[in-house]
């Protein structure tokens, strides 16, 4: 595994997105529990959760008690190991997802996170979605309040453009050290937000960081081959998997990029965390800059 900085440490090059064993369709608990102790044994270090990943009403903050169950259970060192946590958004049971990002919903959930978490502050709280309802501002305020309150160590944002990010960093410093944003081989309009994190030295990390790259066969009009992407003709070259291409070519765009893909079975976080360690050769960076085809 290889490493890089966020919140003034450093975590693995790769994290896990905790999400999806906690929202619709998810694994039962042994193999959740499974999922996050196999990410740990191949050396990640970063999980990223949410008060907001759940199915039904009434669940909200599953995925931080399960993160929380894994890691009490684990039989290694979890000391060095950073969860981050988002707050700003809810799910009302139906599949929707909502947006509450006032001042004072903002504090109560990350006192709640905290709670669920355990230990004496959140190491990295995420705005997880500006609100249009209210002033952007005011919603960064909030995380002030946390980081002067001890109640996070450092704070992040998501979902945000190049203006929301500037604003951000002006009114928190130094303890803005985060931006998660959606990017991956299909979506590629974060561009510019991955830019600024470089120059401001922020960590960038993708969410969905697979978009476009599951479709195992994408079929041509010359047979099952012909359609398919760079990406699965670079993985078949090396004999890989065109998850750990895609992941690698993200790790490839900038030293800010920590990428945080969802997995729901052992075997994918190990897929996934292995493209740690590939080094893609300028020819192979060159033929994956293509966009994917629509």
């Amino acid at each position: 595994m290889r490493y890089r900085t966020l919140a003034h440490t450093t975590v693995s090059a790769v994290g896990l997105g905790a999400m999806p064993l906690s929202i619709e369709h998810r694994p039962d608990e042994k193999r959740a529990v499974a999922t996050v102790h196999a990410a740990l044994d191949a050396g990640v270090t970063l999980i990223d959760t949410a008060d907001s990943y759940h199915w039904h009403a009434g669940e909200t903050g599953h995925n931080e008690r399960l993160i929380a169950r894994a890691l009490a259970r684990y039989g290694g060192d979890t000391s060095r190991v950073l969860v981050a946590t988002k707050g700003g958004r809810g799910r009302p049971g139906d599949g929707s997802w909502t947006v509450t990002a006032t001042p004072a919903h903002l504090k109560r959930a990350a006192e709640a996170s905290l709670r669920r978490l355990g230990g004496d502050a959140i190491g990295l709280y995420q705005l997880h979605k500006p609100d249009p309802a209210v002033p952007w501002a005011e919603s960064v305020g909030a995380l002030r309040e946390l980081l002067d309150r001890g109640t996070i160590r450092a704070a992040g944002i998501s979902n945000v453009t190049t203006g929301q990010i500037r604003e951000a960093h002006a009114i928190l410093g130094d303890g803005l050290v985060s931006v998660q944003n959606r990017y991956s081989p299909a979506v590629r309009d974060s561009e510019p937000e991955l830019r600024l994190c470089t120059r401001l030295g922020l960590a960038f990390l993708p969410w969905s960081p697979l978009g476009g790259i599951s479709r195992s066969s994408l079929d041509g009009p010359l047979g099952p081959t012909a359609g398919r992407t760079a990406f699965h003709r670079v993985a078949a070259a090396r004999g890989v998997s065109p998850q750990q291409i895609a992941l690698a070519w993200l790790l490839s765009r900038s030293p800010a990029v920590i990428p945080i893909p969802g997995a729901s079975r052992p075997e994918s976080v190990r897929d996934s965390a292995g493209a740690a360690g590939i080094e893609l050769s300028a020819a192979e960076q060159a033929l994956l800059e293509a966009p994917l085809p629509a």
